[in-house]
C-alpha cells in the first residue's frame, strides 16, 4: 500500500468508527453501568477542584472510610483523568451537571473507539502481509477488521458508557503492534530505541487504567527472553528498558496510594479472588476471607468456576457480537500461527483464565468484561480470516477468476451493524430511565426533608446503588452491604446515615429480610413515596422503596 492509501484508509476507518460512537452516545445521556458514573464523578470533582475524590463509599474494606472517600482503593484513575481534559474544556459552570460530564467523558471515549478500529485495521494488515496474501485480499482483509471494530456492538456500547474498557483496549493493541515489530527487528535493543520508550509508555499507561496490564507486561517478557537469533544481553535489555520505563510511569500512582490508603497496589482486588457472592464487594461486618471461602466447600468452588468461565464465554464474548464472535472463537485455533497476533492471543488467553479460574465471582460483576477490549479484536481479526480463508477456497473450488474478499467484509461489518442497531436503542432506553428515576426520587427524598448533599452537614444514604445515587442526585451514598438488618443498622449508626433506598427488585436478601423477625428489622420502616402525576414518572418509579432508619430502643443491635 501507498503512503496516500494508507493515511486515507486510516482517516476513513477512524471517521465512520467516530460516527458511530457519537451516534450512540448522542442518545444515551445517563453513566450506566454504575462503573462508568464513578469514571464520570471522580472526573467532574477533579476540574471542581474536589481533588480525586468520589462520594459514594462502597467498599469497606480499605481505609480510610470517609466522605469525600479518595478515589480509586479498587479501579485505577487514567479513565478519569483522559475524561478531565474535555471536561474542562468545555464548560466554565459549578457545579458540573452529571449529563455534561458524561459527554465530555464521552468525548474521550469516542476517539479512542475509533483509534481502536484503527489500530484493528494495522494488525488486519499486519496478518495479511505476513500471510503474503495478495494485495487485493490484503487491503480487504485489513479493511473488514477495522470497520468491523468500527461497528461491533460489544465496543460501540463502552463509547456510550465511558470507562476503562475502551482506554485498556488502545493500549494494550497497540502494545501488541508496537512488541511485534520490536520482536521483528529488535536493533540490539538500544536503551535509546524510541519503540522500547514507547512500549514502556503503553505498559505503564495500561497499568493506570486495569490491572490486567500486567499479563500484557509478561506476555512481553515471555517473548522478548525467548526470541531467537538474538544474544542474551539483547533479551535481557528488551525487558530491562520497557520495565523501566513503565515502573517509571506508574511510580507516582504507587505512591499516592501508599500515602492515601497504606499499599502501593490496589490491594483490595485481591480479596475480591475470596468473593463467595457478587455483594461481597459491599461487605462490612462479613468481608471476604480465606476460611469463609474455603468453607463453601469443594463443590461450590468448582462450579463457581464453571459459572466464571460459562459468564466470560457467553455473556462476555460471544452474546452482543453474534453472529460474527462464533465464527471468530470457532476460527481462532487456526490463528495461533500467525506471529502478528500471538502477543494478542497469549494476553487474552491468560487474562481470560486468571478473571475465570481466580476471580470467578467477581468476574460475573464486571472484571473480565472491562478487560475483554482486546480479546474482542482478536475475535474480529480471526473472523475476517476466516471469511477470507473461506472465500478463497470457494474461489479456487469453482475456478473463479476474479477474487471475491470483498464479500467477507460486507458480510462481517454488515452482520456486526445489523446487530448494533437493533440494540443500541435498547441502551438508550435503560439509560432514559434511569436519568428520569433518579430526578423523581431526588424531587421525593427533598420533599420528605431527607438531607440531601455533600456538606458536612449531610447525611448519606444507603442505598444499593452507591455510585448511581451519589452522582446523580450529588449527594453521599453508602453501598448497602448483603448482611443483616444488624449490620446495615450498624453501618447507619456508623456513619449517620437515616434513610435506605431500594431502587432494584432485590439486593440479595433484601428487602425480604425485613418482613421477617430478625434482629434489627425493626429499624426499617417503610416509607410511602409520593405517586407522581406524571405517568412516565410513576413507571420510572415503580418498585422503588424508601424505609426510614431508627432503631427502637428494644431492637438489637451490635
Amino acid at each position: 500500500m501507498t503512503r496516500r492509501e494508507i493515511w486515507l484508509t486510516t482517516l476513513v476507518i477512524f471517521l465512520i468508527a467516530l460516527g458511530v460512537r457519537a451516534a450512540a452516545c448522542a442518545a444515551t445521556g445517563f453513566p450506566r453501568p454504575e462503573d462508568s458514573a464513578y469514571y464520570v464523578g471522580a472526573a467532574r470533582n477533579l476540574v471542581e477542584g474536589r481533588g480525586l475524590v468520589t462520594d459514594a463509599l462502597w467498599s469497606y474494606i480499605t481505609p480510610p472510610l470517609v466522605f469525600p472517600r479518595p478515589a480509586f482503593e479498587v479501579w485505577l484513575p487514567l479513565p478519569s483523568l483522559l475524561a478531565a481534559i474535555p471536561l474542562a474544556l468545555m464548560t466554565a459552570a459549578r457545579p458540573i451537571p452529571l449529563e455534561t460530564a458524561l459527554r465530555a467523558a464521552q468525548v474521550t471515549s469516542c476517539l479512542l473507539g475509533a483509534l481502536l478500529a484503527v489500530l484493528a485495521w494495522r494488525l488486519g494488515l499486519d496478518v495479511a502481509q505476513e500471510r503474503r496474501l495478495a494485495d487485493g485480499r490484503a487491503r480487504m482483509l485489513a479493511l473488514g477488521a477495522g470497520l468491523t471494530t468500527a461497528v461491533y456492538l460489544p465496543l460501540v456500547l463502552h463509547a456510550t458508557a465511558p470507562d476503562s474498557t475502551t482506554v485498556f483496549g488502545v493500549l494494550a493493541v497497540g502494545a501488541c503492534l508496537l512488541a511485534n515489530r520490536i520482536l521483528r527487528n529488535p536493533r540490539g535493543a538500544s536503551a535509546r530505541d524510541p519503540r522500547l520508550w514507547g512500549l514502556g509508555l503503553l505498559l505503564g499507561a495500561a497499568a493506570l487504567t486495569r490491572n490486567e496490564a500486567v499479563w500484557m507486561a509478561l506476555v512481553w517478557a515471555w517473548l522478548a527472553l525467548r526470541l531467537p537469533d538474538a544474544s542474551r544481553a539483547v533479551r535481557v535489555r528488551l525487558v530491562a528498558v520497557v520495565a523501566v520505563v513503565s515502573l517509571a510511569v506508574f511510580a507516582p500512582w504507587a505512591v499516592r496510594d501508599w500515602l492515601v490508603f497504606g499499599n502501593p497496589l490496589p490491594g483490595q482486588a485481591l480479596a475480591n479472588a475470596l468473593s463467595v457472592t457478587g455483594f461481597d464487594i459491599f461487605a462490612w461486618q462479613d468481608p471476604p476471607t480465606l476460611s469463609r471461602y474455603l468453607a463453601v466447600g469443594p463443590a461450590r468452588l468448582a462450579e463457581m468456576r464453571v459459572e466464571g468461565l460459562g459468564h466470560n464465554l457467553l455473556n462476555v464474548l460471544l452474546a452482543l457480537g453474534l453472529p460474527l464472535s462464533a465464527l471468530g472463537l470457532a476460527a481462532l485455533p487456526w490463528q495461533t500461527r500467525d506471529r502478528a497476533i500471538r502477543p494478542l492471543l497469549l494476553l487474552g488467553v491468560i487474562t481470560f483464565s486468571v478473571t475465570s479460574l481466580f476471580f470467578p465471582v467477581a468476574t460475573t460483576w464486571g472484571t473480565f468484561l472491562h478487560a475483554a477490549a482486546p480479546v474482542h479484536v482478536l475475535l474480529i481479526i480471526a473472523a475476517v480470516c476466516a471469511l477470507d480463508g473461506g472465500l478463497a477456497r470457494l474461489t479456487r473450488r469453482l475456478g473463479w477468476t476474479k477474487q471475491v474478499a470483498w464479500i467477507g467484509v460486507v458480510a462481517a461489518v454488515g452482520a456486526s451493524a445489523v446487530f448494533s442497531a437493533a440494540l443500541l436503542p435498547a441502551t438508550a432506553q435503560q439509560a432514559a430511565s434511569t436519568t428520569r428515576t433518579y430526578a423523581v426520587l431526588g424531587q421525593d427524598l427533598r420533599a420528605l426533608g431527607a438531607p440531601l448533599g455533600l456538606g458536612s452537614d449531610s447525611a448519606p444514604l444507603i442505598t444499593d446503588f452507591p455510585i448511581w445515587a451519589a452522582e446523580a442526585l450529588r449527594t453521599r451514598a453508602l453501598g448497602l452491604p448483603d448482611e443483616s438488618p444488624a449490620s446495615v443498622a450498624d453501618l447507619a449508626k456508623r456513619f449517620g446515615a437515616h434513610w435506605l433506598v431500594l431502587v432494584g427488585p432485590d439486593h440479595g436478601r433484601w428487602p425480604q429480610v425485613l418482613d421477617t423477625s430478625v434482629p434489627g428489622a425493626a429499624c426499617f420502616t417503610l416509607t410511602p413515596l409520593p405517586t407522581p402525576a406524571d405517568p412516565a414518572d410513576a413507571a420510572a418509579m415503580d418498585g422503588v422503596r424508601l424505609y426510614k432508619i431508627g432503631c427502637p430502643a428494644s431492637a438489637a443491635t451490635p
